[in-house]
């Protein structure tokens, strides 16, 4: 077998429609088109969301609702995460660079510690935001809680 001997399977490819070639080729004429109408001519494109003149799906639903632009988002970090970092790595103080490089935040995220979970190691803990019960259990097991 040879690239230049390669054959697609018998009747696998279709010849094409010949459209607009004339009478004789029985799609001739409306060219397969129908009769008149914007969708006969040529240049036609029909507009996104366009439902034939009915009113649009877009334009019948109310808008509602307010985006605070200035909103702020923290990306959680739960004390089990913290705890499992800390027993991994061997470290007493956690920074949210340290997050990063282990893959538990993004590159660009802003952290909010959480007090999900158990913490029994004594950590120094850096991050942008905490919750007040996360505060608590850190300083319980002997860390602080600094916010950036």
């Amino acid at each position: 077998m040879k690239l230049h001997t390669l054959k697609p399977a018998e009747r696998s490819v279709k010849a094409g429609k010949r459209i607009g070639r004339g009478q004789g080729s029985t799609r001739g004429g409306t060219s397969t088109r129908g009769h008149k109408g914007a969708k006969s001519r040529s240049g036609y494109s029909q507009k996104i969301g366009f439902e034939g003149g009915q009113m649009p799906l877009q334009r019948r639903v109310p808008k509602f609702g307010f985006t605070n632009p200035n909103r702020v988002i923290y990306k959680p970090v739960n004390l089990d995460a913290i705890q499992a970092l800390a027993d991994k790595l061997g470290v007493t103080a956690i920074n949210v660079e340290l997050m990063r490089e282990n893959g538990i935040v993004g590159k660009s995220d802003l952290v909010k510690v959480l007090a999900n979970g158990a913490l029994t190691a004594k950590v120094d803990v850096t991050a942008n935001k905490f919750s007040a019960s996360a505060v608590e259990l850190i300083e319980k097991a002997g860390g602080t809680a600094t916010v950036i």
